[in-house]
Formats: structure tokens, sequence, C-alpha cells
């Protein structure tokens, strides 16, 4: 029986001991700790290097616009420059599903720092409509919004109301139900204009006093008081012996508006989709020699109801546009200066005449022509509202609150002088 040779492995230990010797000896060495402390710092951020050129992140650039997008329970700050909140989205690999509900819109542009945007995931939903049962998904805040979102054609005059589940089993639904109740469409020919309308009034005397309409004791009714309204009923107001005119006019959307701090300043997102009215004013005129020599109003009904469109505005002033309020600008007064500053610098205090993009730091800011937040000709100009005129956006709107105060009055008649003549 051969035994094994243990030279190989007498080899290896005698390497082992001569290398072990060497590296006591090296770390011995006065320049050892930093060296290897070097090293490891290298490794480690050529590490995370590669991990960061693999992942979804978003690099900072010198027009980079810092987002603070909050969804699925958490915010992720990113900076970027991409134009849009859809752009935005798309390269974060943020996935919208059906019925979520993104403020401000995809469409929006990021032009200010902490610019925000807020996901809302939609929850199941049960439209009930007469007999039919719509399932669907949705974030919408409003009953009719919601409908809307569904595909579900609704009219001014239905009511459209959330009704909180009691009883999964029996609904087939989980979340909330929508339910619509139909307003009747009827025909009302008013002294000779058909008028077309949806009531919930349940007879005909139920709808004259639901449309506050004045009947005069000669006046003929058909069909009688007690009718029911169903689908399509036409009804006739007649009056003989008189000439009636009738004009159609529109009645204004109505628009409410809702503070949101969760949304920059400057930014809005429409929560519920609104529409004008219509109505329709009869008139009686009298004659003379069968000549009209006046008209008296005899009635007014409204034929479609206006919908209030429900409209979120972002009060946030966090980022660079927050500094508006550090330089003692009043509320009343950002729309205007907001609308001037960026149409002169974007919103860049680094800005110089001429430059496309915002550099970083400062690279022309002695320039005769104009610089900073509201293009100061020269930049120097600013240098009365402090030192750091160059770089700091609160010195810059000091100074450009002062000059538009000092020239102009206020804040308000700047505003409509850029806007009659581009400038300032």
């Amino acid at each position: 029986m051969k035994l094994k040779s243990t030279k190989p492995k007498f080899k290896f230990n005698r390497w082992r001991r001569r290398h072990v010797r060497r590296i006591k000896l090296l770390s011995k060495h006065p320049f050892a700790v930093p060296a290897i402390t070097f090293l490891i710092l290298l490794a480690s951020t050529m590490l995370a290097y590669h991990f960061l050129s693999h992942t979804k992140q978003l690099t900072v650039t010198p027009n980079s616009k810092i987002v603070i997008v909050s969804h699925d329970g958490v915010k992720q700050v990113v900076p970027t420059n991409d134009k849009t909140v859809g752009t935005l989205l798309s390269k974060l690999d943020i996935t919208l599903n059906q019925g979520d509900v993104v403020e401000p819109s995809l469409t929006t542009p990021i032009n200010q720092d902490d610019f925000r945007v807020n996901i809302f995931r939609a929850i199941p939903v049960e439209v009930v409509d007469g007999n039919n049962q719509i399932f669907t998904q949705s974030a919408a805040t409003t009953p009719r919004a919601i409908a809307q979102q569904a595909g579900v054609n609704v009219y001014p005059e239905d009511n459209v109301a959330i009704v909180p589940t009691d009883n999964f089993i029996k609904a087939q639904a989980i979340g909330q139900q929508v339910v619509i109740n139909r307003a009747t469409p009827v025909t009302l020919n008013l002294y000779g204009t058909p008028l077309a309308l949806r009531t919930h009034a349940k007879t005909v005397a139920d709808l004259i006093n639901d449309e506050k309409i004045s009947v005069a004791p000669t006046d003929q009714i058909m069909p009688s008081l007690s009718t029911p309204l169903i689908n399509n009923t036409q009804v006739f107001i007649i009056r003989k012996g008189t000439k009636i005119e009738s004009i159609t006019q529109t009645i204004a959307m109505p628009i409410q508006t809702i503070s949101d701090p969760s949304l920059a300043y400057g930014t809005s997102a429409v929560r519920q989709q609104g529409s004008s009215g219509t109505e329709v004013i009869t008139y009686q005129e009298q004659l003379n020699n069968g000549i009209a020599v006046s008209q008296t109003k005899i009635q007014d009904v409204v034929t479609q109801q206006p919908v209030t469109e429900i409209v979120v505005i972002g009060t946030s002033l966090s980022g660079i546009k927050g500094d508006m309020a550090l330089a003692g600008i009043a509320p009343s007064d950002y729309q205007y200066a907001d609308y001037i500053i960026s149409h002169e610098s974007g919103w860049c205090p680094t800005k110089a005449q001429g430059e496309h993009s915002c550099p970083a730091i400062p690279d022309n800011q002695f320039t005769s022509f104009g610089y900073g937040l509201c293009q100061a000709t020269p930049g120097s100009k600013m240098s009365s509202a402090g030192a750091d005129w160059a770089t700091n956006p609160i010195t810059q709107l000091r100074w450009c609150s002062g000059y538009a105060n000092g020239r102009y009055g206020s804040w308000g008649n700047a505003y409509a002088h850029w806007v009659a003549y581009g400038n300032w």
C-alpha cells in the first residue's frame, strides 16, 4: 500500500506562514491603517456605484427639480428633469391601475422644487343604477365622479349618493355603493315652446310647483294636475289671447375650490367635472295695434341644472416658491409674483438672460443684461437687498418685491403691466 505524498501540503503551509508574516510586518507600518481604510472605502464606493447604476434611481443634474411622490403609504423624494408628472411616474416604474387618481394630472408640468404628486389607489365600488349593477375600482372622492369614472352617464338632475354597504352577502360588494336615483325625462310645452326637462316630481302638479311656474286662472293645463309623470310624459300649459316669447340662457357653472397643503402652490386638480346649465325665460308681450310695445317676464324654467366643478388648489409653500413668504410677499400677491417670475426666469435664481437652462452655480451673474429670478438688469442691482444677491432666492425676492411696489405700486399692477406688454 502506497502512502500519499505530503510535499504539496508542506509547500502550501510554508507559503501561508510566509505571507502571514508579511501581512503582520506591513500592518505595523505607520501608513498601513489609512491605506487599508482607503481601499475599503474605495471598494464600498465602487459597489454602491454598481448598485445604483443598475437600479431605478434618478440622478441629480444642474436642472433637476426635487419631486415628492406620495404613493402606497410612502413618500418617494426624487430629482428629475422630466417635464410632466406622467413622464416622471413612467420613469419611476410606478404602475397606475384602473380607477387610480393622480393629483395633479399626468399632463401637469413640473416647474418647481419640492413639487408634490399624490397617487390615490382605487378601492372596490359598486354602482347601482336601477336594476343595473356595475362593479368597478375607483379612487374618486365624489359619488358623481365615481359614476363617471365607471363610464355611467349621469345627468345633472340625477341624484347620486354614496351608501355604505351593510350587507356584503346581499349587496355582493366589499366596498362602497354608489346609488343613482334617476330623474324622469318629460317635455313641458310652455305657451308653445317645448322644453325637455328631467325631474323628480311625481305628478303634473308637483312639476309645476317644483319649476315655480305661475299659472294664470285662464291658463289651460293638459293632462290634469293629478296625472303621474312617467318617462317622456308631455305636459302642455296654454295661454290664449296673448303673444308669448321665450329666450334660452346659459347658467354659469359653479366652481368649488378646496385648499390642499399636500399639493405644491400653483398646482391644482379637478375632483369633479362640472358643467353649465340652461334656463328658458318666458315673456308676455303687450301689443299696441299688433306691435309689441313692452314685455313682462312671466316664467323662468331651469331646463338643465348646472353641476358644480370641484377643484383642489395646492397651498404647500415648501421649495423655492415658499421663499415668497420668507421674503415678505403677501399671500394675496403670490399668484402675481409666481406669474411674473415663471415667465422671467422659470424660478431659476442663477439664470442669466439668454440661458436656456438653470445653472447649479452662477456662471454669468455680472452680465449687463437680466439676471436672477426677476431678471434684474443688471443683476448687481439686487445687492441693495443683500450681499448674497447672486445665489439667495430670498434676497432676490425681497428686491423683486421692492421693485414691483416701487415702480408699479403693487404686485397686482406689475402683473397687469406684464400681461399687457410682456415685460416689466
